[in-house]
């Protein structure tokens, strides 16, 4: 079941994908287009398509998608980089799935925390530039600029503590399942 709905968002994102490009919103096409790609990447690898990462992450790392990331606000600001924060959960999770890379929990919210910051840094980079060269809008003002790294940071956080949370309760289902399996928490 769980492949059939991340595949069927992954479809969703792929058109969003092409849609944003379409439209000239490349924020919502690289959103889009990386969460479809590190969806995919796991039945890719493996070579079957029921290998897939978790739906419920796929479906939040979409959701400013579905909430409009273009709106200036505090709290649009933290979905959006609580998206990125889930994407970068995704990354970690496809990393363990399709690779020998191992990461404990501390270390995979710190990974996320690290992730959410260096995404707004180059989003900061890419807007300056974009606007420079492009005509595109930018920030106005550097407390407007601190307010969206202040956010990505905050969110960075909360997606860390959430996942761990997350991780722990599949954790102790999957160990219900199979008590005898040795894992480190």
């Amino acid at each position: 079941m769980n492949a059939v709905i991340s595949w069927a968002i992954t479809a969703v994102l792929a058109i969003l994908a092409v849609l944003g490009f379409l439209a000239g919103l490349l924020v919502v096409m690289a959103i889009a287009a990386v969460a479809a790609l590190v969806a995919i990447t796991p039945a890719t690898v493996s070579r079957s398509w029921t290998r897939t990462v978790s739906w419920p992450l796929l479906l939040l790392a979409s959701l400013p998608l579905v909430l409009g990331v273009g709106r200036p606000a505090f709290f649009t600001d933290i979905v959006v980089g609580l998206s990125i924060a889930t994407l970068s959960m995704l990354v970690v999770v496809a990393l363990q799935m399709t690779t020998t890379v191992r990461m404990t929990p501390r270390f995979a919210i710190f990974f996320v925390a690290l992730a959410t910051m260096a995404f707004a840094g180059f989003w900061a980079v890419g807007s300056a530039l974009s606007a420079q060269y492009l005509g595109t809008a930018f920030v106005e003002t550097n407390d407007q600029l601190m307010i969206i790294f202040t956010s990505a940071a905050i969110a960075g956080v909360l997606g860390g503590l959430l996942f761990r949370w997350y991780f722990r309760r599949q954790l102790k289902a999957n160990l219900e399942i199979q008590p005898d399996v040795e894992v480190a928490a």
